[in-house]
């Protein structure tokens, strides 16, 4: 059973900087194809998609974060990152990474219902 492992959460001031780390205990799929994307859970909302990536190369954000966001992946560690500049109180919520094998080549971020590997999520709390 793969498992993703979410890691740099934590709190900092409007304006300020995070890295989220999530590391897969072994490649999600057989195949080459897959897409990994961020989510986040804001405190009473539904989860929304903040970024997505495909083994294309292909990126894709949420109008809210783009610009401020960006993810990247590291297919050799097994790593996918996202890194958050010019942090807001509103991004505040829980964060988690994701990976599916259903999406490859994206425009958009996909539906959180095409993900079928999740990680636990990680805290991120800013304040102004």
């Amino acid at each position: 059973q793969v498992q993703l492992v979410e890691s740099g959460g934590g709190s900092a001031q409007a304006g300020g900087s995070l890295r989220l780390t999530c590391i897969a205990s072994e490649y999600p799929y057989k195949h080459s194809s897959y897409c990994l994307g961020w989510f986040r859970q804001l405190p009473g909302k539904e989860r929304e998609g903040v970024a997505a990536i495909g083994t294309d190369g292909s990126v894709a954000y949420a109008n809210s974060v783009k610009g401020r966001f960006t993810i990247s992946h590291d297919k050799a560690e097994r790593t996918l990152y996202l890194q958050m500049d010019s942090l807001k109180p509103e991004d505040t919520g829980t964060y988690y990474c994701a990976a599916s094998s259903r999406v490859a080549q994206i425009a958009s971020v996909p539906a959180a219902t095409w993900f079928d590997i999740w990680g636990q999520g990680t805290q991120v709390t800013v304040s102004s």
